[in-house]
């Protein structure tokens, strides 16, 4: 099995095209959520994700745009962005945002792995340390390979024995289309985040995935990705919508 996990697309269709074209062959993909928000190209996205018939854990974001959470938690910047959203998603994309599925999300024929955008134990929780990780990595009932989005960071955290290490991908180059293998090793439990593939915030600009590839046999690893994108082309959407200048600026600063 070849599993191609995206996550955090927010919208920005020349990342989500940047991120399908550097692939690899794979057999499925499963999408961690925050399909909308921040970007200008909602309804390009929505038609994009929605063809590839692919499972979907709804984010944050995606709640606030179809109009299932209030803004009040969301800062200025993103609240603006969600509420021009709002008007601009057309109807039926509106109705599927809605119909998302709050993780964790598990499937018969990927036993040990479950899929959440923020954590298991909340999908709107951020792990960001190892102390929360670990409170999650123990949580009873939840599988070995739990995959997360939310932080927007490419990497994750491993643990062994309440032995809880962070990692985060190392590349070789810095251009064109880059990737970092990761082996999972056999009794370690891990939480893997593929990063954003709209708008990372790792201080790395290029869009971010992942692939998984386990065949019950072998030890199943996790291949990273970056892929560069037309940022000027994305930019150009967010100011043409009359969006914050603020959300153009931070995609080419990787923040």
């Amino acid at each position: 099995m070849r599993l191609l996990v995206l996550s955090d697309i927010h919208a920005n269709l020349e990342a989500l095209e940047a991120c399908l074209e550097a692939a690899p062959a794979y057999d499925r993909v499963v999408n961690l959520g925050d399909v909308v928000g921040y970007n200008a190209s909602p309804n390009e996205v929505c038609e994009r994700v929605r063809a590839m018939g692919c499972p979907v854990v709804r984010g944050n974001h995606d709640r606030a745009c179809s109009g299932l959470l209030g803004l009040s938690e969301f800062n200025l910047v993103a609240a603006m962005s969600a509420r021009w959203t709002q008007t601009a998603l057309e109807n039926h994309h509106l109705n599927w945002l809605r119909s998302l599925p709050q993780g964790p999300v598990r499937h018969d024929d990927l036993p040990g792995v479950e899929f959440v955008h923020g954590s298991p134990r909340d999908e709107d929780e951020y792990v960001l340390d190892t102390s929360t990780a670990t409170f999650d990595l123990h949580m009873p009932g939840h599988r070995d390979v739990i995959f997360f989005g939310h932080t927007h960071l490419q990497g994750g955290f491993a643990d062994q024995d309440g032995k809880t290490r962070p990692f985060t991908p190392g590349y070789q180059n810095s251009d064109g289309v880059v990737q970092a293998e990761m082996t999972l090793t056999p009794g370690e439990r891990y939480l893997i985040n593929p990063g954003s593939v709209g708008q990372p915030r790792d201080n790395d600009w290029r869009a971010a995935f992942a692939l998984y590839e386990t065949d019950g046999e072998k030890p199943a690893k996790v291949t990273f990705y970056r892929a560069p994108y037309d940022v000027q082309q994305a930019q150009s959407r967010i100011l043409a919508a009359d969006l914050p200048e603020r959300l153009a600026t931070r995609l080419a600063q990787g923040r």
